[in-house]
């Protein structure tokens, strides 16, 4: 069977549809701050960066930047009506405090168990790059991630324990693949939707960890 895996774009675009209205969600550096761009502009969503930023839309029109308005990954960023500014340690405070709903965030790893991690992937001399993660991984009431499904070498992301040191324990609650949607759940990673043409056969053999099929 042939499948099209999606694209960066089309994950953004389909963990977009899935944000509840009302949400105050923190999308993460790299593909998550895609999502901004796909939010339906009748469903009301608060967008959070750990810079201090709540309420920001998608990007500008070019030549309508503001380089006082930016997000947590130095990208331009608009304001809703009733954005607003403030510090940075009272974003933290609002990441720490479980006041986001939802964190959307990379990763290098996730384990069958809902441990995560993106921020290091122990390699010699490699630059460590935490952020705002951990704060967010253990703060946020729920947690999704969005990556490719393995590495551009093949290697599996999702495994049944991380090698990688851990960003957070049990805290990752679905997964957004370019091949497919996994809950992960008490009894192990539920996958929920597939590429069209991609049987569960072939994403078992791409996957380091048991799943579970929901259909």
């Amino acid at each position: 069977m042939s499948y099209q895996k999606l694209s960066r774009d089309q994950i953004a675009a389909r963990v977009a549809k899935d944000i509840p209205e009302g949400s105050y969600v923190n999308l993460g550096i790299g593909l998550p701050t895609r999502i901004a761009n796909y939010l339906s502009k009748d469903k009301e969503v608060f967008l959070h960066s750990e810079n201090g930023v709540l309420a920001f839309g998608p990007p500008p029109n070019k030549g309508e930047e503001d380089p006082e308005l930016i997000n947590a990954g130095k990208e331009y960023v608009t304001l809703q009506s009733g954005g607003c500014f403030f510090h940075h340690g009272d974003s933290f405070a609002m990441m720490r405090g479980g006041h986001l709903d939802i964190a959307v965030l990379g990763a290098f790893q996730i384990a069958e168990n809902g441990d995560l991690a993106n921020w290091h992937t122990g390699a010699k001399d490699a630059i460590p790059s935490v952020g705002g993660a951990m704060d967010l991984a253990v703060g946020a009431k729920k947690v999704y991630i969005t990556t490719e499904h393995v590495t551009k070498q093949g290697d599996f992301k999702i495994v049944e324990q991380l090698t990688y040191p851990a960003t957070g324990l049990q805290c990752v609650d679905r997964i957004y693949t370019d091949l497919c949607i996994i809950d992960v759940t008490e009894n192990g990673l539920k996958v929920i939707e597939m590429v069209q043409g991609l049987s569960f056969e072939q994403l078992q053999n791409l996957t380091g960890a048991r799943l579970m099929d929901a259909t």
